[in-house]
């Protein structure tokens, strides 16, 4: 497959941790625990055909309605993934990024993940990004209230605003937009993630949950891709 059938920039909401376990008589945590596998496989195809840019949606802005005991085990299990698999980034070319409302994660994640930014912030290979306590409404509220600060400390006049200007204002402002979304478990929404940055992706969705969504899943969706149209508008 020529380097034009491959995204540049893949998102994927990772759906069905839950149920996978709900259906294997387990407790939901064992499905995260399970979908923090999918990852360590999807990171690595990734690499291999050469996608630049993987964001995952990890944790939304609305996750934190769960009830308390399966938010603890959430953030537990993110620490345990970050101190442990950092090496491994490290040597694997991986760089991590954040993004969302990180002040609002508890303060030993924060730490964690900020080592992790840290340790792989000279690496090459493919940019792996984190949306946790992220939710795209969100962001786009927090760049237009810093659109509005500029505007009323007369750095910015507003008549200049555009589409270019809200984009760098963005949690992903140095990120290009994706250009493949895939989500799992087969529900067909959008679930308030990079709504302005997916104004033109294409979208596959698989009817498999995320633990059990494998390399050769990530194949077939990057072959859809591959197949499909993209004309931005145009005829």
């Amino acid at each position: 497959m020529s380097d034009s059938h491959i995204p540049q920039h893949l998102a994927i909401i990772m759906d069905g941790n839950g149920r996978w376990a709900r259906e294997k008589g387990l407790p939901r945590r064992d499905g995260h625990r399970a979908g923090a596998e999918s990852v360590r496989e999807v990171v690595e195809a990734c690499k291999k055909i050469g996608v630049r840019f993987l964001t995952l949606f990890a944790f939304s802005s609305e996750n934190w309605n769960r009830p308390k005991p399966e938010i603890r085990a959430l953030m537990a299990l993110l620490k345990e993934f970050l101190r442990v698999k950092t090496p491994e980034m490290k040597e694997q070319g991986v760089r991590l990024h954040a993004i969302g409302r990180l002040k609002d994660l508890p303060a030993d994640c924060r730490k964690e993940l900020n080592s992790a930014i840290e340790q792989t912030a000279s690496n090459t290979e493919i940019d792996v990004i984190l949306a946790l306590s992220y939710g795209s409404r969100e962001e786009i509220v927090d760049a237009a209230r810093q659109l509005a600060r500029e505007a009323a400390s007369g750095v910015l006049d507003p008549e200049d605003i555009d589409n270019e200007m809200m984009s760098q204002r963005l949690y992903t402002s140095n990120i290009p937009d994706p250009d493949l979304l895939i989500r799992t478990s087969g529900e067909r929404r959008i679930s308030n993630f990079l709504l302005w940055q997916i104004s033109y992706a294409e979208i596959v969705i698989n009817d498999k949950f995320w633990p059990d969504f494998r390399e050769s899943d990530l194949n077939e969706a990057i072959a859809e891709y591959a197949q499909r149209n993209r004309r931005f508008g145009s005829i």
